[in-house]
């Protein structure tokens, strides 16, 4: 599978330079994200703008991989949805379930507003005193 991968300071972007995101090549997509998940910047930014054509199987991955980042504090956010794929997405009722935006530019927005979110979700500086 050929990939674009471009690594910025607080996630990575990938995307496939292929026109049919399939389930032949789900295993080797899944392990590269696994792979990204256990680096130090491990949110995935998915660009599908070169993606006509989605099946079944590799929709409900993308599914599978958005709850594995979540579950590990990362984020996994789609962007750029041809209509073909967009469609499909809608058709199967995982449109809903995915974190998508329409552009790159705004999924790096929620990567960067979720990073600050689960920093301070995490944080030990906050304390709630009983004011009585």
């Amino acid at each position: 599978m050929e990939v674009k991968i471009d690594t910025k300071e607080k996630f990575t972007v990938i995307q496939p330079l292929i026109h049919e995101f399939t389930a032949n090549i789900a295993a080797e997509f899944i392990q590269t994200c696994s792979t990204i998940l256990h680096q130090p910047v491990k949110n995935i930014i998915l660009n599908l703008c070169d993606v006509a054509v989605i099946d079944d199987s590799m929709s409900n991955a993308l599914v599978d991989l958005q709850q594995q980042f979540y579950d590990n504090n990362a984020s996994f956010v789609i962007c750029n949805l041809t209509e073909s794929v967009d469609a499909h997405l809608e058709q199967l009722e995982l449109n809903e379930l995915l974190n998508i935006t329409p552009t790159e530019s705004e999924a790096w927005d929620i990567v960067q507003m979720e990073e600050i979110e689960r920093e301070l979700m995490d944080s030990d500086d906050m304390s709630f005193e009983n004011n009585q």
